[in-house]
């Protein structure tokens, strides 16, 4: 089965119809978070279940049941399935301010090995900070971007400001310490995970500006979602040196991280 085919799907916890999917897909107003899970386990689940009740307060006025959450991905993957790709959906489902918690199951998926080459767009998402459906400029400049034979778009703002990436944040190595650019971006629960572990370490991350005209300065540079951490080699003509130890050391930092029982 392929990375893109979709096992399974639920709404409310029931295998859905496609009268009900159509009444909550079709607006296309709603968040989500999306997670890697293996043998039952995920990393950061408390940062996922945080994520979607920040966003559903903002959204749509209203907490949300993490339990409920974790019952619904649990029901999801019933007891067939331990390790999977999951996305939990939270989407309109009337005008009158209802939802429904939509759950997708597909195989599981990991970031692919090779260093990664970016492209980058002068686009950068609204309501950055929510992790949202919808988003037709960074579904579309990321599609141009790998037509163009790079992996990924980097998302730029005024004054040529580094962003994140298009499903992906990025941070840079500028030989002493990284840098996650600090501008308007989704913060991904494994940007998240990693700033808590290197904080604990000899040295901490930290966020600052930076522009594409910095690129060509930093040591490394990496990309970071749910899949994992990969370096990253180019971007748009500019080369990124590819630090295979401080890749090593990422890794295993990342690696270190506790699953959490769903």
């Amino acid at each position: 089965m392929s990375a893109s085919t979709v096992s399974r799907v639920e709404i409310d916890g029931r295998p859905t119809t496609v009268e009900r999917l159509h009444a909550v897909a079709v607006g296309g107003y709603g968040h989500f978070t999306a997670m890697q899970v293996r043998g039952g386990r995920v990393r950061g689940l408390a940062d996922h279940l945080r994520r979607l009740d920040a966003a559903n307060r903002e959204l749509f006025g209203s907490a949300l049941d993490g339990d409920l959450i974790r019952r619904h991905i649990r029901h999801a993957l019933a007891d067939d399935v331990s390790d999977a790709s999951v996305r939990v959906h939270v989407l309109a489902a009337d005008e009158a301010g209802a939802t429904a918690v939509l759950v997708t199951v597909r195989p599981p998926g990991d970031m692919p090995p090779t260093p990664q080459a970016l492209r980058s767009v002068p686009y950068l998402r609204a309501v950055p900070h929510i992790k949202r459906v919808g988003d037709f400029g960074q579904a579309h400049f990321r599609r141009q971007a790998t037509r163009e034979g790079f992996d990924e778009a980097l998302l730029t703002g005024p004054d040529r400001v580094v962003a994140e990436g298009a499903i992906t944040n990025i941070v840079f190595h500028d030989g002493t310490s990284l840098l996650w650019p600090d501008a308007p971006v989704l913060e991904g629960i494994t940007m998240q995970l990693l700033e808590r572990a290197l904080a604990t370490g000899p040295s901490p991350s930290r966020r600052g500006p930076v522009h594409l005209s910095d690129v060509g300065s930093f040591r490394a540079a990496f990309v970071t979602n749910s899949r994992g951490i990969a370096p990253v080699r180019l971007i748009d003509d500019v080369p990124i040196p590819v630090d295979t130890a401080l890749t090593a050391t990422l890794g295993q930092l990342y690696a270190s991280i506790v699953w959490d029982r769903i």
